[in-house]
């Protein structure tokens, strides 16, 4: 059913309901917020479900639930919990002196780890070290926004495996190197110009910590000389790869002529209607579960100790995604249905609104109707990238690829990891900005970059 051209624009209200909720009750009124999340994530999600079902039937509605629920939020929480948890089990230890240097360090490497083992994985691989080298500062909020913004967000563009949008364009026929070959310019430029503007910020707020700041940096300088650096449960690093592998098949199987139905489609069972899951889907999440359970029994107790690890983070994701997932619906339905006449053609358009609507709704579902939509134009069929969707001009699949994945650090929703990384810096005693405080540091610094990206690769 084309839902999309029968909804009304009204329909967006819980969705927008929900984005409000998010950005608002954390300063009007924290304590209910903490303690009633997933109530507030219901309540927005009912007041769709039942208006919907009043409009288009109970069968309508099962199967808008069914394909977003089991098609999309299980296996986007089941990834991010197995990610969090075996990443939790790994213990960077030693004394690492939070200077200037040492944190470009550490958002470099992170930068580059995403696009291997994804931002999830290096968003909690490292946050915790990278605070702990910091303790001493009494200034560090600028430290999480912009390891938000490289690790959590621009890193993972270089592979399918950093971030979910780039995985399913893979398993939809984009070649495993095509974002590699062809958006490493980007990624290099972005990640120089946003590692010197923190080293730039860093500096300022190194001198406003003062004679007593620069004395505690001194005393962790000559402890880092004796207490070096040690990696405990890398053993771990198996169950990362055990991930990785799990993702991977996910998207290979469906490629392999045995695992394939006359139709076209994988192998699976047809869950309700034409909801056909293929049995990849089962093998992922079940990989995915065995990594996950190996790594909590193989790991002693007190490296999570070690961690201050606790579950509160990836709680609060799969609360408060609950909710955005339901009430998207009709946003993505909509957008579906009328995206095409919206007159995006150009890879300028492209890339500003995928990455305008990444940063709101969820990056993956807005990568795939914006393919979709690029696939409907016009393009050379010699240079054309063929997907399963049609064929795409490669600059606007550049551009879709590039806003869908960059511009996910504009907001906290905009990409799960955003808000894990932030609720572990709020358990370590930051006080983080709100919805739109985040949103003053991010338009500030990566709008300005993404207009010098649009003005060199885009025009």
């Amino acid at each position: 059913m084309e839902i999309g051209a029968l909804l009304p624009i009204w329909s967006i209200i819980p969705f927008v309901g929900m984005l409000l909720s998010i950005a608002l009750m954390p300063q009007i009124a924290p304590k209910i917020w903490d303690k009633y999340q997933l109530l507030f994530s219901l309540f927005w999600s009912v007041l769709f479900v039942v208006p919907f079902a009043i409009g288009f039937g109970l069968e309508a509605t099962t199967y808008e639930l069914i394909e977003t629920l089991i098609m999309d939020y299980v296996p986007f929480i089941v990834l991010l919990v197995g990610l969090f948890a075996v990443a939790g089990n790994i213990h960077i230890g030693g004394t690492i002196a939070g200077t200037t240097k040492m944190n470009v360090i550490f958002l470099l490497i992170g930068t580059v780890l995403a696009s291997l083992i994804g931002t999830t994985g290096a968003a909690m691989t490292l946050i915790r070290p990278l605070l702990r080298s910091n303790s001493w500062r009494k200034h560090k909020v600028h430290i999480v926004v912009f390891f938000i913004f490289l690790v959590a967000n621009i890193g993972g563009c270089l592979t399918p495996l950093g971030d979910p949008p780039l995985f399913l364009g893979y398993i939809r026929g984009i070649p495993f190197t095509w974002t590699l070959e062809h958006i490493w310019p980007i990624f290099l430029l972005n990640t120089v110009l946003l590692l010197l503007v923190f080293a730039l910020i860093d500096r300022h707020f190194v001198k406003k910590e003062g004679e007593e700041g620069r004395d505690s940096l001194q005393l962790q300088i000559e402890a880092s000389k004796n207490d070096k650096l040690k990696i405990e449960g890398l053993h771990n690093i198996f169950f990362l790869i055990m991930i990785l592998i799990g993702v991977i098949l996910n998207g290979v199987l469906q490629k392999i002529p045995f695992f394939v139905q006359e139709d076209g489609k994988p192998i699976g069972i047809n869950l309700y209607q034409d909801i056909h899951i293929g049995y990849n889907y089962f093998v992922q999440i079940i990989i995915i579960l065995a990594a996950l359970i190996l790594s909590m029994v193989t790991t002693k107790k007190e490296i999570r100790e070690k961690n201050n690890f606790n579950w509160a983070p990836m709680t609060e994701v799969a609360k408060l995604f609950l909710g955005i997932f339901i009430t998207m619906i009709p946003a993505l339905a909509l957008l579906e249905t009328h995206g095409a006449e919206l007159g995006i053609d150009t890879q300028v358009k492209f890339f500003w609104i995928t990455g305008a609507l990444s940063a709101f709704l969820d990056n993956s579902p807005t990568f795939l109707v914006f393919l979709t939509t690029a696939c409907s134009l016009p393009s050379d069929a010699a240079s054309a990238v063929v997907t399963l969707v049609g064929n795409i001009d490669p600059g606007l699949l550049l551009a879709i690829s590039a806003g869908a994945v960059f511009m996910g650090a504009i907001t906290y929703i905009g990409n799960a990891p955003n808000f894990m990384v932030k609720s572990i810096a709020e358990n370590n005693g930051i006080k983080m900005p709100s919805f739109f405080g985040y949103m003053a540091w991010s338009c500030a610094i990566l709008i300005p970059t993404f207009i010098i990206d649009t003005l060199i690769f885009f025009i």
